[in-house]
């Protein structure tokens, strides 16, 4: 991923809320199935890292990543960004700057 691409994600990851939460128990193997339908669904998703979680925010982001198959956009704070294109082209919702 180029830093234009990356950077054009960060941007469009700037309107949308966060739809997972990662608490204490991080992360556990339904969440990571869950991000990666929402990621096959959505192409883009910001996870939110509670700060009850003992984990350190990128290491969570990195194995995320790494499992679901997707790269992380960003990481600040406590807020995780993961991007992976929809497998069936003709779903593809967001077209990233070549």
């Amino acid at each position: 991923m180029t830093s234009k691409q990356r950077s054009y994600l960060k941007g469009l990851a700037m309107n949308t809320d966060a739809i997972f939460q990662i608490g204490k128990s991080s992360l556990t193997p339904e969440i990571t199935a869950a991000v990666a339908e929402a990621l096959e669904a959505r192409e883009l998703v910001k996870i939110s890292v509670l700060k009850n979680c003992a984990d350190d925010e990128r290491e969570i982001a990195e194995m995320l990543a790494e499992r679901t198959r997707s790269q992380v956009v960003q990481v600040i704070g406590k807020k995780i960004v993961l991007y992976k294109p929809a497998k069936d082209e003709s779903k593809r919702k967001i077209v990233l700057p070549s």
